[in-house]
């Protein structure tokens, strides 16, 4: 468990739009709820982890874009979720336009560090506080890197996954470099895998050999329930709880905290 005096921050991120990034989010989320505090902050705009955690567009009210821009204290834009022990802080409606406003804004790059630095009263309740990025490496993707700790790396199992992961790898050792020197790539999730489509398993075998053991051992399969749970304002783990899927994701977690606790 990590130290309740400052909660371990991980981006998910990946430039590369619908490679399972946030439903990884979710679910890994909701599985670490089980047993940690969570906070979970939507900054991708499209606002998808908001409404596969059952908020719907309409009820957001503050989110993101408020605490980012606006400057509102974290107590005001968080909400409760269905999941015991997950709070969300949504993508409300004007987070779309927040990579604009945020290129003429002083210390662009550290608002959302700063943001969860000052209210440490309110950040240390919890265990894990997950940043889900937008599929693009702007200005929102590089505040949830320069805050922090580790980086996820959701990766489709396709031909252009290697391009699309080596993308993602440069930016966090750029983010590395000149703006988060603790930034660390907490691991790559092979995502959408299909045991009978030999092409995942050729594109799984590279990335293992070109990433080693930053891939983690469990994979996520291709599955129905996966797909039809955010249309229920559900993770697959509260969807149905016995599906493939949702197996998977409580894997996953499971070696995550195994991972972290052999380090």
């Amino acid at each position: 468990m990590p130290d309740r005096a400052k909660p371990r921050v991980i981006a998910f991120a990946n430039q590369k739009g619908g490679v399972g990034k946030t439903t990884t989010a979710i679910n890994l989320a909701t599985v670490l709820a089980a047993a940690h505090k969570v906070l979970l902050i939507d900054l991708d705009p499209q606002g998808n982890a908001s409404t596969g955690l059952g908020l719907d567009r309409t009820e957001r009210g503050a989110g993101a874009y408020a605490l980012l821009i606006e400057g509102q204290p974290l107590a005001e834009v968080m909400r409760p979720t269905g999941v015991p022990d997950l709070s969300l802080i949504p993508a409300d409606t004007d987070l779309a336009g927040a990579e604009v406003e945020l290129v003429a804004m002083e210390d662009r790059e550290r608002r959302l560090r700063q943001a969860l630095h000052t209210d440490k009263a309110r950040t240390a309740g919890f265990d894990y506080i997950l940043l889900d990025c937008p599929p693009s490496l702007g200005l929102l993707t590089v505040n949830a890197l320069v805050a922090a700790d580790s980086v996820i790396v959701p990766l489709q199992t396709e031909f252009f996954a290697l391009e699309g992961v080596s993308q993602i790898t440069q930016t966090i050792d750029r983010i590395r470099r000149a703006l988060n020197p603790s930034l660390a790539l907490e691991g790559i999730v092979l995502t959408m895998y299909d045991r009978r489509n030999n092409l995942s398993e050729l594109v799984a075998q590279d990335v293992r050999g070109f990433f080693k053991d930053k891939v983690f051992e469990t994979v996520i399969p291709r599955n129905i329930r996966i797909t039809e749970a955010p249309s229920h304002g559900l993770p697959v783990t509260v969807y149905d709880a016995r599906s493939p899927g949702a197996l998977a994701y409580v894997a996953l977690g499971e070696e995550m905290l195994r991972r972290q606790g052999a380090r």
